[in-house]
């Protein structure tokens, strides 16, 4: 019995030691293996979740943008380059993965638009269905003073901020409006510069011819600048609308002929402009000085050969006009955006080399004005927004922006102002040169005129 006991207990030691040396479990090395990988994958899990909660994953926003594009109409040509000016900006933006407010939100943006057929009907019928149906969060104007007109209505009414472009007429921003925003210089200060401009040239001039389109925008600029010159003691011998659709300006050219103007000043847009200056080229009428709205900054006016030169226009921007980062130092003003050089290299890689005219810089300046007041209110909240607009006083390569935050003209701009282009044949062929103000003249005016 004694020996039993001693060879069980034997028996038991060595089976605890085979136990401690792992002899009894051939799979025990695998389920270590197991076990540890098991216990990575909770670490590393560990892990991942405590990165997600450091590093949430970014906040994105789409706004919308709605307007419309006389892609159709008397308004086809320059509504066509403001909204690719448009589509620029909000492509480059797009792009370059949005504007980033300090919580990490991402600003994209998506255009809703439609074809408003240059008919002012057709503008507030779908400015409201932009506002209402589509529920864009900002508009952006048309292209023309009576089509922004239209459509300015109906964003206060539906509380949109809109900012307008391609629009000058003063009328618009007062009438007690709080959401639009004005990026054009106004039409009451739209000519006054050809005035100044021709009182440098020839003090002995003194008779002056309007003959202008019967248009909204037309009219505000010559009553404006009529007043003006008869403030300076120009006397007025013809003052002359036409109906927007004329084609046949003999009428109108007899009766300048017969009041025997010094210079002519006027126009409307860019069809009845070039029309009416190859007519008055043709009839070979003898003026020193003439001046048209909105055709001659236009690269087409071009296309008018000889009846083209010596022809000034005003403009609201001109690549030759020197805005950047230094001149917004040296007039105190905050710098916003790219320059006007890397503006137009895009313009001319993105549609074809061609050459962007001042509605085309009028459309991307006004995604880059959303885009300045966005980022200042740090916000897409239209309130936000609105009051970033009224504190907003920069320059652009476009220009001075600033807007007038008073009752009595809520949203006009105050900061902006003309550059005056007159078309001269060189070595190269017919090109524009900048002749006022004369701190930024690239050349002499011609005066008189061929």
């Amino acid at each position: 019995m004694k020996r039993a006991l001693i060879l069980f207990s034997l028996l038991l030691v060595f089976a605890l030691i085979l136990g401690a040396c792992g002899g009894g479990n051939t799979n025990n090395e695998p389920a270590a293996a197991n076990n540890a990988s098991s216990s990575s994958a909770d670490t590393s899990s560990a892990a991942d979740t405590s990165t997600d909660e450091a590093m949430p994953e970014a906040k994105t926003e789409t706004v919308v943008i709605g307007f419309t594009t006389s892609q159709t109409g008397s308004q086809n040509v320059s509504s066509v380059r403001q909204v690719n000016g448009l589509m620029q900006w909000m492509n480059a933006v797009n792009d370059a993965g949005g504007i980033e407010l300090s919580d990490g939100t991402k600003v994209t943006f998506e255009a809703v638009t439609y074809d408003d057929e240059s008919n002012t009907d057709r503008v507030q019928e779908l400015y409201t269905r932009l506002a209402t149906e589509d529920e864009a969060d900002f508009l952006i104007s048309p292209y023309s003073s009576g089509l922004t007109a239209a459509s300015a209505v109906i964003a206060e009414q539906y509380g949109k901020v809109m900012i307008t472009t391609g629009a000058a007429s003063d009328d618009t921003y007062k009438q007690g409006l709080t959401t639009v925003f004005q990026a054009y210089t106004p039409a009451s200060r739209y000519l006054t510069g050809a005035v100044d401009l021709l009182e440098s040239l020839d003090p002995s001039v003194k008779k002056l011819a309007f003959v202008y389109e019967n248009s909204k925008f037309s009219t505000d600029v010559v009553e404006a600048a009529k007043s003006y010159a008869e403030s300076k003691g120009y006397e007025i011998v013809l003052f002359e609308g036409y109906d927007p659709e004329t084609t046949d300006f003999g009428p109108f050219i007899n009766k300048i002929q017969d009041s025997g103007p010094d210079a002519i000043l006027g126009g409307g847009h860019f069809q009845d402009g070039s029309t009416f200056a190859r007519q008055l080229n043709e009839k070979n009428i003898d003026v020193k000085f003439f001046t048209l709205l909105v055709a001659p900054p236009e690269p087409d006016f071009a296309d008018l050969g000889d009846a083209a030169v010596g022809v000034i226009g005003p403009s609201q921007w001109e690549p030759l006009a020197a805005f950047t980062p230094e001149s917004a130092q040296e007039a105190g003003l905050e710098w916003f955006g790219i320059t006007s050089d890397e503006f137009v290299s895009a313009y001319e890689a993105n549609y074809e080399g061609e050459e962007p005219s001042y509605h085309s810089a009028g459309g991307y300046v006004a995604g880059l004005i959303l885009q300045k007041a966005i980022l200042d209110a740090d916000s897409i909240d239209p309130d936000k927004v609105k009051a970033a607009l009224e504190a907003m006083d920069l320059l652009t390569f476009y220009g001075h922006i600033k807007f007038d935050t008073t009752a009595e003209a809520h949203g006009l701009q105050i900061g902006h102002s003309m550059v005056y282009i007159q078309w001269q044949d060189g070595d190269a062929g017919l090109a524009k040169q900048v002749v006022w103000p004369i701190e930024g003249a690239t050349a002499d005016t011609l005066y008189p005129m061929p």
